[in-house]
């Protein structure tokens, strides 16, 4: 299995945002709490769906990701365009930072 970290939207503003081990939220996937193996990513993925953050987070999910030049990069195309924003204009979203 490979490694994986739980991403949801905010519901403050819609960003994506990923679950940090302290069990926060952070806007940065490099902040994630990594999941190796099922019964961690279960584990990981009950904790953000905790019913007393439905007021926080909205729609709780795991996704795979690599370590890649020290930071955490996600293995499918559809994740990553949640993590950096549009690809339709770069000076938009997480990349226009």
């Amino acid at each position: 299995m490979s490694l994986q970290v739980v991403t949801a939207n905010r519901l403050g503003d819609g960003l994506v945002v990923f679950l940090t081990a302290d069990g926060g939220w952070s806007e940065n996937i490099n902040d994630s709490r990594v999941a190796d193996g099922k019964d961690a990513a279960e584990a990981i993925l009950a904790q953000a769906s905790a019913p007393e953050l439905d007021v926080v987070i909205v729609g709780p999910y795991l996704i795979d990701v690599e370590q890649q030049d020290g930071g955490l990069v996600p293995t499918k195309y559809r994740e990553v365009l949640r993590t950096k924003g549009p690809s339709v204009r770069e000076d938009l979203g997480y990349q226009a930072v």
